[in-house]
């Protein structure tokens, strides 16, 4: 019973990660567009926080890649 929930669990989870990325890198990144259109002389600062925060998002879908590995093990 436990390795079915698991099964089911462990894809919508890795989808709802991928999904969640994507809406954060979007906004940041068009954020950070607007940004620089309306302050072109302060392009390098907001590019260099947009590309640090654009890391760490990623960063949280990869864990989620990671720990969706680590338990197909027990389905």
């Amino acid at each position: 019973m436990d390795g079915n929930i698991l099964g089911l669990g462990l894809p919508i989870g890795m989808g709802l990660a991928a999904i969640g990325s994507g809406i954060g890198l979007g906004k940041a990144v068009g954020s950070a567009m607007e940004a620089m259109g309306r302050q072109p002389e302060a392009i390098g600062q907001i590019q260099t926080a947009m590309i640090i925060g654009s890391a760490f998002i990623e960063a949280l879908t990869i864990y989620a890649l990671v720990v969706t590995i680590m338990l197909m093990g027990n389905i």
